[in-house]
């Protein structure tokens, strides 16, 4: 199963192991944005930040081009999305929307019941037309 192949394979001191290399978050943005594409913090109430290092986040993310926020996703609770549509609107981001969906058994919504995005933010992909042409 799932579990045991980690266990097994690809923790550290295993054949599958291979060490996280992390970018910095400015190179990080410069790749996606030199790409064509648009920089958007993913599922934010997922990386256990404490509150100011969480607003250090967007502050850099904002400095360096960053241009949208996940606001409503099948990890976050409802207050949760209003906390990321309420950070949307301090940082002057964009807001998306995604279910994380992956299978049945291990995603937390089914597929096309998300909750819409909360009033008053402006979607991600409003700018995606003005981005392809």
């Amino acid at each position: 199963d799932t579990s045991e192949v980690f266990r097994r394979y690809l923790t550290e001191g295993n054949p599958g192991f291979v060490p996280h290399r992390w970018a910095t978050l400015a190179n990080a943005v410069r790749w996606i944005r030199d790409a064509g594409g648009m920089a958007v913090i993913a599922h934010p109430a997922r990386y256990r930040f404490t509150a100011n290092e969480e607003y250090a986040l967007f502050t850099e993310f904002k400095k360096h081009g960053g241009e949208g926020v996940e606001v409503v996703t099948g990890s976050h609770t409802a207050a949760e999305a209003v906390r990321y549509a309420d950070m949307a609107r301090e940082f002057d981001l964009l807001a998306s929307r995604g279910s994380d969906f992956h299978s049945p058994e291990e995603s937390h919504i089914d597929l096309g019941k998300l909750a819409p995005l909360p009033a008053g933010l402006t979607p991600v992909w409003s700018l995606l037309s003005e981005r392809v042409h």
